[in-house]
């Protein structure tokens, strides 16, 4: 065999024991008359010793050779270590090798296999597989792991059942754009791939399932971020004969149960928002309220002061920033060049600073005097030693800007701990959005969601201040799940078509499968999705997504590491009936 045990689990218990051991050289130490080399596997580390008066002089030249990487096996007894680490399980004992074979030779790896290695990310998603042998990466992987298997535990115990759906489905309208695949049995015919399983999901209700779930990959083609990935990861949720209520009692009670396995806190019931409260006071329909800075608009206090740039704004809103009155000018001046920035679009920001004296300073002190700015910091609920910061403009688009300066002030003011969590439900979400470059309503979340019952006549009358039977389960300042009560009655469901301007003909191309069985008996449902991967890096105290992923892409949507997406060949395309028409 080639081990007895791991690297990660002999200790003083093991004295005196003859073992084998396997795994990758991390270090040697070479003393000339003494040889130490550390041997890692994905359990831990083990030290190996060889020295003159034990070890015959074979053994001693064949660890010379040894390098950086090496994948070796050795036999030999657990001996005492002298010099002993606290820091590891292994770190009271070490083995006197009596046998040693290098089973695969290793080059220089272009980066330290260490927890603080000198690869930067691109070198080292181009050899991930090296990457992963480092504990941070490593370490990532098996907390996914373990929390799938919560959840799976979760679920399972609470009567679901895990359904696979299909991966190659047909091309449906759901936000993003699919990735297609081209059939070769069905010349001029493609696949796409799902950008969730919601139309399966609802049909496996139809069917009788009552409770599915799915662990389940999903595609977007779409443009990426930093916590973005073209395939992601989902924990997709469908219960039949429920109403909103018995949804979010089930899924804030699996959050609970991660939370409380994972921090050891015990959470009460999670508070909910409306989608309006959440525009008006943060600026985002997912906000972090683990620290203050709520919205506070000012267009009574500050308009008709001659300031040009207020009176003529839709909405004039700000934050205030406690304990920031000691900002320097240049630090202000920097977070206006921050806010200027064409990803945040502001076209400049006003301070007023509440001084530690008690006199009151600003940016347009040519505007407002002194009682004005006091009236203003009044409002704001200020006192000595704040910082206020003011934006204006179109209302959607300043509130916008405003969020994203609270998240960057409270990213800096070290306001968003990792360790803490402050869980949140998001309802009450408009049905509809009217978009105007096309002209018509789109679905807030998708076309299956239900209207509130209260709500169904507004369809007729006011389609856009319909309120969707949706809800999001937000986690610091992330969107973790989202879902909704679903339609399930096909006269509804093609009044929603008609909505968001399908055509007869395109509804029953798109979605006639799920319309015909609607015909046939089809029970009130609901669900819900969650990200799993941003689940996952959220209660493990980070919010980066990728490193969660055990090959996930870069920005640009690329596998560095293979290559991908690459060319084909032209008979795979002759093959396919396809020729390519690039636009240089």
């Amino acid at each position: 065999m080639f081990r007895t045990h791991t690297n990660g689990e002999l200790t003083l218990a093991n004295l005196n024991e003859k073992v084998t051991l396997s795994g990758w050289v991390q270090t040697i130490r070479d003393k000339g008359f003494m040889i130490w080399v550390d041997l890692r596997d994905r359990y831990g580390i083990t030290q190996l010793v060889l020295d003159e008066e034990r070890s015959s002089k074979e053994l001693l030249e064949s660890a010379k050779k040894l390098g950086r990487e090496f994948v070796i096996q050795v036999e030999g007894t657990v001996i005492e270590r002298a010099s002993k680490n606290p820091k590891i399980p292994t770190g009271d004992i070490e083995i006197l090798v009596s046998d040693l074979k290098i089973l695969n030779a290793s080059e220089l790896p272009p980066f330290t296999i260490e927890d603080e290695t000198d690869g930067g990310e691109e070198l080292r998603m181009k050899y991930r597989y090296l990457d992963i042998r480092r504990n941070p990466v490593k370490d990532k992987l098996i907390f996914r792991h373990k929390m799938a298997q919560k959840v799976r535990n979760y679920l399972s115990d609470n009567g679901f059942i895990e359904v696979e759906t299909p991966v190659l489905i047909k091309s449906t309208p759901e936000g993003a754009r699919d990735f297609v695949v081209p059939s070769r049995m069905n010349p001029g015919q493609f696949y796409a791939l799902p950008q969730s399983p919601q139309t399966f999901k609802q049909l496996l209700m139809v069917g009788g399932m009552d409770r599915y779930f799915q662990i389940v990959k999903c595609f977007r083609d779409e443009d990426l971020r930093a916590d973005r990935q073209p395939e992601f990861t989902q924990i997709d949720c469908e219960m039949a004969f429920v109403e909103q209520e018995d949804i979010m009692n089930v899924f804030e009670g699996m959050t609970k149960t991660l939370l409380k396995d994972i921090t050891g806190q015990d959470f009460q019931d999670f508070p909910r928002m409306t989608f309006a409260d959440a525009m008006q006071k943060y600026g985002n329909d997912k906000p972090d309220i683990r620290f203050g800075m709520e919205f506070v608009e000012l267009n009574d206090l500050v308009k008709g002061k001659d300031f040009k740039i207020f009176d003529e704004s839709e909405l004039v809103v700000g934050i205030n920033v406690e304990g920031c009155a000691e900002y320097t000018r240049k630090q202000i001046d920097e977070l206006i060049e921050w806010v200027k920035r064409p990803q945040i679009g502001a076209t400049g920001m006003v301070w007023i600073k509440f001084q530690n004296d008690g006199i009151v300073t600003s940016s347009v002190n040519k505007f407002y005097s002194e009682e004005d700015l006091k009236k203003i910091a009044e409002k704001f609920g200020a006192k000595a030693g704040d910082l206020m910061f003011l934006m204006s403009g179109n209302a959607d688009k300043v509130r916008t800007q405003l969020s994203a300066l609270r998240m960057e002030l409270g990213n800096r003011l070290g306001l968003r701990k990792g360790n803490e969590f402050a869980p949140l439900w998001v309802v009450d979400f408009p049905l509809l959005e009217f978009d105007e470059e096309s002209g018509r309503y789109h679905a807030m979340h998708h076309p299956f969601t239900s209207p509130k019952t209260e709500d169904f006549h507004l369809l007729e009358t006011d389609p856009g201040k319909a309120r969707a039977n949706a809800y999001d389960l937000v986690l610091n300042g992330n969107e973790i799940g989202g879902g909704s009560i679903r339609i399930f009655d096909k006269d509804l469901q093609s009044k929603m078509f008609d909505l968001l301007g399908f055509s007869k003909e395109e509804a029953e191309a798109q979605f006639g499968f799920l319309m015909n069985a609607f015909k046939y008996g089809a029970p009130p449902h609901g669900g819900l999705a969650f990200g799993f991967d941003r689940l996952v890096a959220i209660l493990d105290g980070n919010e980066v997504i990728r490193d969660y992923i055990a090959f996930p892409k870069n920005n640009s949507g690329r596998d560095v590491m293979i290559d991908a997406p690459a060319p084909i060949h032209q008979e795979q395309l002759t093959e396919l009936e396809l020729k390519l028409d690039l636009k240089s």
